[in-house]
């Protein structure tokens, strides 16, 4: 008669635990797919980054071979 108590409490007690147990199992999956999510943008910024960086350092040369070409013809 005592063991069917105990048991009665631990069935009570166990949907809380397997929704608990789901619910973690959950979050365990989907922070591979957060990380994922999040890794994507920073990716994406650094190219961007990378980009401009490129950019602005062939602009300064396009810039700088304009300046002499035009000394040069003021010179001449």
């Amino acid at each position: 008669m005592a063991d069917k108590g105990a048991n009665a409490n631990l069935l009570a007690r166990d949907p809380q635990r397997r929704i608990a147990a789901a619910t973690a199992l959950g979050v365990n999956a989907l922070k591979p797919i957060m990380h994922f999510q999040v890794s994507l943008p920073r990716m994406w910024a650094d190219n961007v980054e990378r980009f401009t960086g490129g950019y602005q350092k062939r602009l300064e040369e396009t810039a700088t071979s304009v300046e002499e070409s035009s000394d040069k013809e003021r010179a001449a």
